[in-house]
């Protein structure tokens, strides 16, 4: 009878542990740019970006979900879900589509509505240049959401990682968005873009080394979409196809993967490095390859 008890204890307390998962890094930063095609790395150096590439795992295939412009695709990357269920089929103060599903805060769950719900005590922020990003956050479940000017994120996101050391951290450009649409993707001007918010991300990892948070933190790089001529919202593979970047504590020095991702994969992937347990609303699938 004890046998019995003490092997219904172990199956217990296995279930129990599959259940809540591991958390893989106490730190986890999201660094975004808005713009970003994955066709533009045969033409530019960016240093710190390439650095992480080598350090971890990557993938330059990444996929919108349609149509390829801004709001759809952050939205699927914050809420772990296509188009059709969290209602943004379009850019907008709300979503265009009534969503499948909203929590207590009237808005689709999303990566920071987990971390509230799940791991209460901790830090979360996100600082973002386009007015467009804040109705896709639940910024009810945030503690720090602040739009900035452009010139003033990487300061600002760089000061409050030295005093916060936050738990999860989501920086937002919007660019090279604007570039693209003003001179052109796959132009010179676009490209130096390109090499300038290299040198913010830059910016934000010293600052995550001198929060001495560093080794135990994750650093996630991407994009929502690409462009081609003047504009994006089309189906080629120049807006559609984005790169997906992460690197640090518990990720392989993988190398590119081939697995096929897609944005809602994003949330999912934060999601199991946290070792949350996601919605049943949620569709998609973590990068799980990418944990040592």
């Amino acid at each position: 009878m004890k046998r019995y008890f003490l092997l219904v204890a172990i199956v217990v307390a296995a279930l129990t542990s599959s259940c809540e998962g591991k958390r893989q890094a106490e730190h986890i930063f999201l660094i975004g740019f808005d713009g970003w095609g994955s066709y533009c790395m045969d033409s530019v150096e960016m240093p710190a970006t390439r650095a992480l590439m080598e350090q971890g795992c990557y993938t330059l295939k990444k996929r919108t979900v349609l149509p390829s412009v801004s709001a759809p695709n952050w939205a699927s990357m914050f809420m772990g879900a296509t188009t059709e269920l969290t209602g943004w089929t379009d850019n907008g103060e709300r979503a265009p589509l009534e969503p499948a599903y909203v929590n207590e805060n009237g808005v689709f769950p999303t990566i920071f509505s987990l971390i509230r719900e799940q791991m209460p005590e901790s830090k979360t922020a996100c600082i973002f240049e386009w007015g467009g990003i804040r109705p896709l956050l639940d910024e009810k479940a945030i503690d720090h959401c602040v739009q900035l000017k452009p010139e003033d994120i990487a300061a600002a996101s760089a000061d409050y990682i030295k005093k916060v050391k936050p738990d999860f951290m989501a920086v937002i450009y919007d660019d090279p968005d604007h570039v693209g649409h003003s001179k052109g993707h796959d132009t010179a001007e676009y490209y130096a873009r390109m090499e300038e918010l290299d040198s913010y991300l830059a910016e934000i990892i010293a600052a995550i080394k001198e929060a001495g948070i560093y080794d135990d933190s994750i650093i996630v790089v991407t994009s929502d979409h690409g462009g081609i001529g003047h504009g994006h919202g089309g189906q080629s593979m120049m807006e559609m196809e984005t790169p997906f970047i992460i690197a640090g504590k518990n990720i392989k020095q993988g190398g590119e993967f081939s697995e096929v991702m897609l944005q809602q994969d994003t949330a999912h992937t934060l999601a199991e490095a946290f070792g949350l347990k996601v919605p049943q609303m949620w569709s998609g699938n973590s990068m799980s390859q990418v944990f040592d």
